[in-house]
């Protein structure tokens, strides 16, 4: 007869869950058999490490919309997974964690591996529930997918051992308790009241400057938002999380905000008088208008986040895309552009400064050279991730991304790893597309490096297009290193920051898939056209100057002090950040002059 833990697997088939990202232990053997007996479906992929495979589940929610699967053994294995899963609760996408628990007979003993994840979970998991009885599972597996898919949020099913060994019950006993539920689930459509999208429409018909800023929660109303900026003459800035919902070829798209962002985004906000989010907490005060300056008004699935971010006249609670098919009819063309007219130039001498900063001299090689290069031979409908770190920067703000990209990063929790594990968890699910990941190699050396044994496992399903992982090699911990002189006044302690040279692309080849190392800006680009051009998976170690600072579009006052402060101290890069960093923000005055030059040809 079929067990609890057959039965588990079958009921998440039914929810559309035929991937499972986990790491074996005896806390799930009886899973681990019934895994065996699914011949395949569920498929279960094991990572090097449970926190990749969560992960993982989380870059399958993110890249395909459905529900994302890991599973653990109790103990150790419950606790590894947690990094991953707060990734996924953070960036509201739907994962369901099943993990191990010893026999219900020794609880409470502090058994071997005994641990409280009811406990543990708590925060991370919007429904956690232990199962108790093989008739309780098919209510919790049903729950739990309810819950992820219904609050776009974590859920967790914690199985003792002796449960899913036990006989299923796929039907509860008809006794009182008993509970019977349903697989399955249909999203709803969530709509603003007309009086609030008529006091939007009012508020954003009267603004003469309108600035839009979305972000992953108006990833399905694309049309519409075009449509809202045309008729409102509006700019479009995006989040990082944003970063699909429209291509940057797109005249008016200003690109990323904050300290990731442009110098086209940071001047339409601070000149705007309107605001507009759109499926957004972008949560940096610093990069928004005064209080004050602007109305606004503000597009939310969730009404506990909205308005929480600035001041708004008009708070939409509804679907990105149905709110705005409803608002758009209320919306009048404005007649004057010129305000437009006034982005698309911002966003015109924007390219031209990252075109001027990609070129500066490096000592061997320019980061932001790299992506520079590859964003001009990006492959049509590739999936792009990145990790935290200075090179966020540059995937950020270099790449240009068409129609039918997709793109990511763990936007909110800003972690280190997901970079590589959600390459991987992407591949898995979109075999036939590119995939490139830009990771640093302080992050390579964390996790990464490791995941390319996982690789290595199921290289059959890897041949099928481009696998790339560019690992910046620049020896230092980047982006701390900065915010140790920008935030903290600090300078660089290099027995923090300072990491071992390794080389990447060496290790790529003992694994037999392709290793290529760069270290030349003149080779850079053919660099790229060989790891594009290769079969199966691909490291691309680019040797990078770890001088060139990530600098912000707008320097804040008490950013240069600190700066300054640091270096006065002594840091050791003092000479390479002063001539490198002038030189940068020199390509903005550079190309702002040649904007106000007469006559000057567009």
């Amino acid at each position: 007869m079929p067990q609890t833990a057959d039965f588990i697997l079958d009921r998440l088939r039914q929810w559309g869950i035929h991937r499972i990202f986990g790491y074996p232990g005896d806390g799930i053997n009886s899973l681990l058999g019934a895994l065996d007996r699914a011949d395949g479906d569920p498929e279960l992929i094991q990572p090097r490490h449970e926190e990749m495979g969560a992960f993982m589940a989380t870059a399958h929610a993110k890249f395909t919309g459905e529900i994302g699967c890991c599973m653990a053994t109790s103990g150790g294995g419950t606790i590894h997974l947690l990094n991953g899963l707060y990734d996924a609760k953070l960036d509201h996408q739907p994962v369901v964690a099943i993990v191990g628990q010893q026999k219900r007979i020794a609880l409470g003993s502090g058994y071997q591996q005994e641990i409280d994840p009811n406990t543990l979970y708590k925060d991370v998991s919007e429904y956690v529930q232990t199962c108790m009885h093989p008739a309780q599972a098919r209510q919790l597996i049903d729950r739990a997918c309810k819950v992820a898919l219904a609050n776009r949020t974590v859920a967790t099913v914690i199985v003792p051992e002796d449960v899913a060994m036990e006989e299923a019950q796929p039907s509860p006993p008809r006794e009182h308790g008993a509970v019977y539920t349903t697989a399955g689930w249909s999203g709803s459509r969530t709509l603003p009241e007309q009086s609030e999208l008529r006091k939007a429409a009012d508020v954003l018909n009267e603004g003469e400057k309108v600035a839009i800023l979305v972000g992953q929660g108006a990833a399905e109303a694309t049309d519409e938002v075009t449509e809202v900026a045309e008729l409102l003459g509006a700019g479009v800035a995006k989040t990082s999380l944003g970063r699909e919902v429209l291509p940057d070829d797109l005249p008016y798209v200003t690109g990323p905000i904050g300290l990731l962002g442009s110098t086209a985004s940071h001047e339409m906000m601070m000149n705007a008088d309107t605001l507009l989010f759109i499926g957004t907490s972008f949560p940096y005060a610093e990069w928004l208008p005064p209080e004050g300056q602007c109305k606004g008004v503000e597009i939310d699935i969730d009404g506990r986040m909205i308005g929480t971010r600035y001041p708004m006249d008009a708070q939409l609670v509804g679907g990105s895309r149905d709110t705005l098919q409803e608002l758009i009819p209320l919306l009048q063309r404005k007649q004057d552009r010129s305000w437009r007219e006034k982005i698309e130039s911002e966003v015109d001498e924007w390219w031209r400064v990252l075109d001027d900063r990609a070129h500066d001299d490096a000592d061997p090689l320019n980061p932001e050279l790299v992506t520079h290069e590859l964003s001009k031979r990006l492959p049509d409908n590739c999936i792009l991730t990145t990790d935290a770190g200075s090179v966020a920067n540059w995937w950020a703000r270099h790449l240009k991304l068409r129609t039918g990209m997709k793109a990511s990063l763990a936007g909110n929790l800003a972690t280190m790893g997901p970079g590589t594990p959600y390459a991987i968890g992407a591949k898995f699910a979109f075999p036939d597309r590119p995939v490139v990941a830009l990771v640093g190699d302080g992050v390579f050396q964390m996790n990464g490096m490791l995941e390319l044994i996982t690789i290595k496992g199921y290289l059959d399903r890897m041949n099928q297009s481009p696998l790339i992982f560019c690992v910046f090699n620049n020896r230092d911990l980047n982006q701390v290193t900065w915010e140790q002189r920008a935030m903290g006044g600090e300078r660089k302690f290099p027995g923090s920051q300072n990491i071992p040279d390794v080389p990447y692309a060496e290790w790529a080849k003992l694994l037999g898939f392709t290793g290529i190392r760069c270290d030349s800006p003149d080779n850079i680009g053919a660099a790229w056209d060989e790891a594009l051009a290769a079969g199966g998976p691909v490291v691309l170690e680019v040797v990078v100057d770890s001088e060139i600072p990530p600098v912000p579009p707008h320097i804040k006052k008490m950013q240069a002090q600190k700066v300054a402060k640091a270096l006065r101290e002594g840091d050791p890069q003092t000479w390479g950040i002063v001539a490198k960093g002038a030189k940068q923000k020199m390509h903005e005055f550079t190309e702002s002059a040649r904007e106000a030059m007469p006559g000057r040809e567009r």
